[in-house]
C-alpha cells in the first residue's frame, strides 16, 4: 500500500496578529490501493480522517483587512473546488452557495450558533440528519448536505432565490405559512438581503 500527502497551505510571517485556521487532514484510497492524505480536499472522493480544533496562525503585520477576513478569505480559497464541485452535482448556481455560506459562516467549518447550527453552511441537527450529514463539522460533508437542501428549496419555491433563501433562513414551513413569501421576521429578511447583496456581488466578478 503506498501512501501519498498532499501538501497545504501554510503561512509564515510575523506572529504579531493571530487567526484561526483549520487543520483537518482528508483521506481516500483509490483503485490501486494508494491512500492519499490532504488538509485540501479538492476530490469528492476525500472524507475527514482527522478533526483537530482551529490552530493560531500568523497574519501579517499592519493589515488593512481584518484578521477574521484573512482567515476566512484563506478557508474560501480552500473550499472552493469542493463548493464548485457540489454546486455542479446539485445544479446549483455555485455564486449562490457561496452566498449562503458568506452570510452562514463566513467560510469557517467550525461555526457553532447559538441555536444548534453547525459548521460551514449552519446545518441544523434535523437538516444534517435528513441529508445524511453524520458530522456537521466535516466541511466537505457539510457543503454538499447544505447545496442539497438548496437545491430542494429551489425547486419547491419555483427557483425562485428569494424565497429559496428565506426558506434557508426560517425554514420551508415558514415561506408556506406565510403565503409564499419572505415571512416578516427581521432576522430573516435581514439575511435575504445580505445573502442576495453577497450572490449579486459574486455573479458581477464572474469571468466573461
Amino acid at each position: 500500500m503506498k501512501i501519498v500527502t498532499t501538501a497545504g497551505w501554510g503561512i509564515a510571517c510575523l506572529l504579531l496578529f493571530t487567526a484561526t485556521a483549520q487543520a483537518d487532514i482528508y483521506k481516500f484510497v483509490d483503485a490501486n490501493n494508494v491512500v492519499h492524505f490532504t488538509n485540501i480536499p479538492n476530490d469528492p472522493r476525500y472524507r475527514l480522517y482527522k478533526h483537530t480544533p482551529p490552530q493560531r496562525v500568523a497574519v501579517p503585520y499592519g493589515s488593512t483587512r481584518s484578521v477574521a477576513a484573512q482567515a476566512n478569505n484563506l478557508n474560501r480559497r480552500r473550499y472552493s473546488s469542493i463548493i464548485d464541485t457540489a454546486a455542479e452535482q446539485y445544479q446549483v448556481d455555485p455564486a449562490l452557495v457561496h452566498a449562503v455560506i458568506m452570510a452562514e459562516s463566513g467560510y469557517n467549518p467550525n461555526a457553532l450558533s447559538s441555536k444548534g447550527a453547525t459548521g460551514m453552511m449552519q446545518l441544523m441537527p434535523d437538516t444534517a440528519r435528513r441529508y445524511g450529514v453524520a458530522d456537521s463539522y466535516d466541511a466537505a460533508a457539510n457543503i454538499r448536505g447544505g447545496t442539497r437542501y438548496l437545491r430542494d428549496l429551489l425547486q419547491m419555491f419555483n427557483n425562485n432565490v428569494h424565497l429559496a433563501v428565506a426558506a434557508y433562513n426560517a425554514g420551508e414551513n415558514a415561506v408556506i405559512r406565510h403565503g409564499h413569501q419572505i415571512p416578516p421576521y427581521k432576522e430573516t429578511r435581514n439575511y435575504v438581503n445580505k445573502v442576495i447583496t453577497f450572490y449579486q456581488s459574486l455573479r458581477t466578478k464572474r469571468p466573461a
